[in-house]
């Protein structure tokens, strides 16, 4: 039985994952933090009774409760903080918050290896949207001409998206780097042409009514591939951080991406 927090539990991520872990029997609900407290976390869900109360103390809930994992779906600017706590008291963070740098990330490597404490993170939890990415990479080889439009709810407060950055860094692997479109072409308006990552273009929109959303569209000569995930619900994520839940503990250091944990 692995003994998981989820830090950010009130949230709508944060409730999603409570319910997963509450409903799996080899995982086990032993501290649940959020910045407002609430009694049971069980009854906010809609689970029942859990026996635990909402904390807004990370430190004080990790050292009573002693979890092995700590999930965390924040906000871009607490994660790191929350990671560097989890990990200085050896628990292993599963991260799905986006929106850390790349500064963020090599001190919590730097960190798991110091504590001997293993961390994972992964832009996205769907398992369909790690088969898309890997299926853009593979396609990536034959048709190098590329752009990215992930679409996400409006209250996402990072963009691009780390699926979009991750896909494009899994292109980049296997695509030289080139600049696409007519070489004298420019914008009417700043920005029209989306974000810019070695040539590829990344498009973000930010809409009610979406949950996550992502198309890579190569084009050819005389075709197009249109490779597209759509998360409609937030149980998409579920098995995916179950799965993270459950194998984070043997990783070696901090690993990023929700494929190198799949058979």
């Amino acid at each position: 039985m692995v003994k998981v927090l989820v830090s950010g539990a009130l949230g709508r991520m944060g409730q999603t994952v409570v319910k997963a872990v509450l409903d799996d029997s080899e995982l086990e609900l032993v501290a649940a933090v959020d910045i407002k407290s609430a009694s049971d976390i069980g009854e906010v869900v809609g689970a029942g009774k859990s026996g635990v109360a909402v904390d807004v103390d990370l430190e004080a809930a990790v050292k009573r409760t002693k979890p092995e994992v700590m999930v965390d779906f924040t906000q871009p600017h607490v994660v790191y903080k929350n990671a560097c706590t989890a990990i200085s008291l050896g628990v292993s963070p599963v991260i799905g918050t986006t929106g850390m740098t790349a500064e963020n990330i090599e001190s919590l490597k730097q960190l798991s290896k110091e504590h001997s404490t293993p961390v994972f993170i992964a832009p996205n939890f769907a398992i369909g949207a790690v088969l898309m990415m890997l299926f853009a990479k593979q396609a990536a080889k034959y048709m190098p001409h590329v752009e990215i439009i992930e679409m996400h709810h409006d209250n996402k407060l990072d963009a691009p998206s780390g699926t979009a950055l991750q896909t494009a860094n899994l292109i980049r692997e296997v695509r030289a780097s080139m600049r696409q479109g007519h070489p004298e072409e420019s914008e009417k308006v700043a920005g029209a042409r989306g974000a810019d990552v070695d040539g590829m273009r990344i498009h973000s929109v930010r809409l009610p009514g979406y949950v996550a959303h992502q198309e890579v569209i190569f084009g050819g000569l005389g075709q197009t591939l249109t490779i597209r995930h759509d998360s409609i619900d937030r149980t998409s994520f579920m098995p995916g951080v179950v799965l993270a839940c459950k194998k984070v503990r043997a990783l070696d250091g901090l690993v990023i991406g929700l494929e190198n944990l799949l058979d």
